[in-house]
């Protein structure tokens, strides 16, 4: 596996202060490797979402600093969060958010045509690529609210491999999948870190998808608890 450094979190303190003032987020420090399969988990309130969302850079009210692919992120202005986003981090949520009433080409691209770095029968045939790549290159055309759950899971995932980011990030990526389904998504991003060099951090309450990652970080209150090599 590459040695080089995805993801480097240091000292994060985060604190919510409504209704009162509560400290979240620890002094966490922790660094991701490129095109490894991390996990993080802990207890409804560990804080592990909260922490997903200060590493996507979607929570910028923070103490501490947030590295990506050798960028110090901390301190940028949100345009040129959103900006830096879009080209190099993938969002995949537990509710895949597709627009219902767009096909699932369309919504896959969607952020490439948002980015506008290629011409849009570029963007297509990329779409294309990426819902063959999960078995879905014959839904391409149907809308989005004619899909199975799992097919929209991974019209989701298609979506935010269209611009091929560097770290792909997960919030409950298979929270509303059954046992079949979430073993196909564990299944495509165990092959994104292997194959394609990408970084995965996917937040989850599922045991046996945390265990079969690379490396599982556990939270308790904030603190990170403990980190666990899995191995490949």
């Amino acid at each position: 596996m590459n040695t080089t450094i995805s993801l480097k979190a240091s000292n994060i303190d985060k604190y919510f202060y409504q209704p009162e003032p509560f400290q979240v987020l620890k002094d966490v420090s922790f660094e991701v490797k490129k095109g490894e399969f991390l996990t993080l988990i802990g207890k409804s309130g560990s804080g592990k979402s909260t922490l997903l969302y200060v590493l996507s850079t979607m929570d910028t009210d923070y103490k501490g600093s947030l590295e990506i692919n050798g960028a110090r992120l901390t301190g940028k202005s949100q345009n040129e969060l959103a900006a830096f986003r879009n080209e190099h981090i993938g969002f995949v949520f537990q509710f895949h958010y597709l627009l219902v009433e767009f096909t699932a080409l369309e919504n896959v691209m969607l952020p490439a045509l948002k980015l506008g770095k290629k011409s849009r029968e570029e963007i297509e045939a990329n779409a294309y690529e990426s819902l063959k790549m999960l078995d879905l290159k014959e839904q391409a055309l149907k809308q989005a609210n004619k899909l199975s759950g799992g097919q929209q899971q991974r019209v989701a995932i298609a979506r935010a491999l269209i611009n091929n980011p560097s770290v792909i990030m997960g919030d409950e990526p298979t929270g509303n999948l059954d046992s079949k389904n979430t073993k196909v998504v564990f299944d495509i991003f165990k092959q994104l870190s292997r194959e394609r060099g990408q970084t995965i951090i996917a937040v989850t309450h599922d045991d046996d998808f945390a265990r079969n990652s690379d490396r599982v970080i556990e939270l308790s209150d904030g603190n990170l608890l403990k980190t666990s090599t899995i191995g490949r």
